[in-house]
This record gives structure tokens, C-alpha cells and sequence, in this order.
């Protein structure tokens, strides 16, 4: 068995990580850290897991070396206590931002200087579907950000195949309260927040830089994202309206989503034109790794409307982290992650 730790596993993606892993079929996990909740059982931060494990937590300082150990701690802080995590394994998954962007200079563009920039080079980035054949036997990776992995995995075969006008790609996502982390804030209190579309980064959201970045392997690129907290506690949704270069029928919007898609694990396509569930819809992605797309094409407009959910702690985090383990490691990719979904719930 591979023995996993967890730094920073008192949080929504620590412990959705903890969760994948006490069934993961390969792994045993080790510690799991949290300077708050030192010495309490981890069922403290995430009842869901009573009577799945008697694991309590412990101080980042009495963290002991394992085979892998993954990183849920709040951006900069990985690379703050970068040294002192390094000789504790020979493997690392970061689940923030601060090894995402290969760039120093668009890192800089997006957060502010990098205080650690040599070591952007060394980390893979931890999208299976955008670069599957580099994470096998990586040993470190950085999983991306949720609202850059639903909206490269809508946009990502169009660029690839050069049908759209590659600076036009406009993305208006909708995300849950679950993005703003376990610690409250003054925009997630419940009373402020309920019943809300509080569009909260209209223009320059930094996870364009992502997308960019993912899609500057097929040509210069140019995304326009916009970000919308709206009610619901997990999911994020992304409505990606593409601008064609040519005449182009549905026929052939299924060529390449199929093409690029059809033996993906975790990428569903959604080929219904009636019903309810014409559309991907993120509450039936809850606890699920999967990414549902769909579309829908404006012939008179030359629009092609691209519709992709996810569960933004799962695909958008540790279940983008335990399928980039799996690859690392040589182990079934959808291992740990079988998970269907609910309906209804």
C-alpha cells in the first residue's frame, strides 16, 4: 500500500481528498494535519466520514516523511512552508494556486510576484484530459483551479480543432458558496449570501490565465471570463459562447466533442434535446470526478454555445488530485473514484 498524507485536511478539499482515499484501493492514509483542530478526531471538520475512520488530526510539526503526501492548504502557503514539506515525500500534489502557472511573468499577472519561481518548472499541471501523458510518473503536480477545469473541458476540443476564432471565447460561470473555503466570510455569511447572483469578478478573474495557458498549445488564445456566486453549495457551471470561423453543423460539433472525448473516464457528453436535463446540471454532479458538456449552436448568430458542469471539490479538486495519483503511480486512473452521483438530491 502507498502511504498518503493530507497537509491542511481541516477544509472542504482536504477532506473530500480524505474521503476519496479511505476507499482508494491502493493507498493507506497516514496523518492528516490542521493546526486548529491538533489532537481532535478528523470526523470534527467532516461528520460524513463517522464511523469511516478513527484518524485524528495532527500539527503540521509532527508531520512524519510518507510516499505522497498532498497539499489542501490556502494559496501561498504551500510554497511558504516549501522547505520544510519537500524531504517529507518523494511525491507532491498541491491542490492551490501556487504552482499552477508554468510563467513567472503571467504567474506575476495574476497573483503578484512569485516568491519561489524555480520551482513553477518542476510541477505538472493536474488536468488529466489537457495533458494526461505528462502526469504519468510525475512526482509533483498541481490540480487546477475549479472554474479553469470546467471551462478548458468545454473549450478545449474547438481550440485544438480550430473551428472558433481563438481571442472571442467569452465564459460566464456560476459558481457555489463551497469556492470560498470552510472559514466564513462576509460574502458566504448565509443571510447575505441567500437568494443572491452576486456576479464577484466580472473581468480579470485569475483563472483565465489557466485556460490560456491550456490552450495556447494549440495557438495564441485570448478567454473573457466572468464569475458569478449564485445559491447552491457545490457546482460549478460554465455557459462558454465560442464565435466560429466557418459554417459548421451540429453533426460536426458531435465529431469533435466524440473525437476528443469519447474514451475519456470522466468526461460525459450530454447528447439529450428534450427534457429537463438537456443541459449538463451540476447537482447531479455532487461527489462526483465527472464533467458533463453539451452545446447548443446559433446557426444564425455563427454562435456555438458550449454548456459544461462539475462538482467543484471533486473534478475542480481532490478528485482532479486522486486521478492525477492514479497516473503518477501507474494504478487504474478511475480508481477510488467510481462515484455516479444522486438523483434525485
Amino acid at each position: 500500500m502507498t502511504r498518503v498524507s493530507i497537509v491542511g485536511g481541516s477544509g472542504f478539499g482536504g477532506g473530500e481528498v480524505l474521503r476519496l482515499l479511505l476507499s482508494h484501493p491502493h493507498v493507506e492514509v497516514g496523518q492528516v494535519t490542521s493546526r486548529r483542530l491538533a489532537g481532535k478526531p478528523v470526523t470534527k471538520a467532516h461528520p460524513n466520514l463517522r464511523g469511516a475512520t478513527a484518524l485524528k488530526f495532527i500539527h503540521p510539526d509532527e508531520l512524519l516523511p510518507c510516499d505522497v503526501l498532498i497539499l489542501a492548504l490556502a494559496h501561498g502557503e504551500a510554497v511558504r512552508q516549501w522547505d520544510a514539506l519537500a524531504p517529507m515525500a518523494e511525491r507532491f500534489i498541491d491542490l492551490s494556486a501556487d504552482f499552477r502557472l508554468r510563467d513567472p511573468a503571467v504567474y506575476e499577472t495574476a497573483y503578484g510576484a512569485h516568491p519561489r519561481p524555480e520551482l513553477l518548472e518542476t510541477f505538472v499541471y493536474g488536468l488529466a484530459e489537457a495533458g494526461r501523458e505528462a502526469l504519468r510518473g510525475a512526482t509533483h503536480v498541481a490540480t487546477g483551479g475549479c472554474n479553469a477545469t470546467v471551462s478548458a473541458l468545454a473549450v478545449l476540443p474547438f481550440h485544438e480543432a480550430g473551428i472558433i476564432e481563438p481571442d472571442r471565447s467569452v465564459l460566464d460561470v456560476k459558481v457555489g458558496s463551497s469556492e470560498g473555503g470552510a472559514r466564513g466570510n462576509s460574502a458566504s455569511h448565509h443571510p447575505v449570501r441567500s437568494g443572491v447572483v452576486r456576479p464577484y469578478k466580472a473581468t480579470g478573474h485569475r483563472h483565465a490565465t489557466e485556460v490560456e495557458m491550456l490552450l495556447s498549445e494549440y495557438g495564441p488564445a485570448r478567454v473573457h471570463l466572468s464569475v458569478t456566486a449564485v445559491e447552491m453549495v457545490r457546482g460549478s457551471s460554465v455557459l462558454a459562447h465560442l464565435f466560429l470561423k466557418e459554417a459548421v453543423t451540429s453533426r460536426d460539433i458531435w465529431a469533435i466533442l466524440r473525437g476528443r472525448y469519447g474514451s475519456e473516464p470522466f468526461v460525459r457528453l450530454v447528447s439529450e434535446r428534450t427534457g429537463d436535463y438537456r443541459f449538463p446540471e451540476p447537482k447531479l454532479l455532487s461527489g462526483t470526478n465527472y464533467c458533463d458538456i453539451g452545446f447548443e449552436l446559433d446557426e444564425a448568430s455563427e454562435r456555438l454555445v458550449v454548456v459544461a458542469a462539475i462538482d467543484n471539490l471533486m473534478k475542480g479538486a481532490a478528485g482532479q488530485a486522486v486521478q492525477a495519483l492514479n497516473l503518477m503511480l501507474g494504478w487504474d486512473e478511475v480508481a477510488g473514484l467510481g462515484f455516479p452521483g444522486l438523483h434525485p438530491i
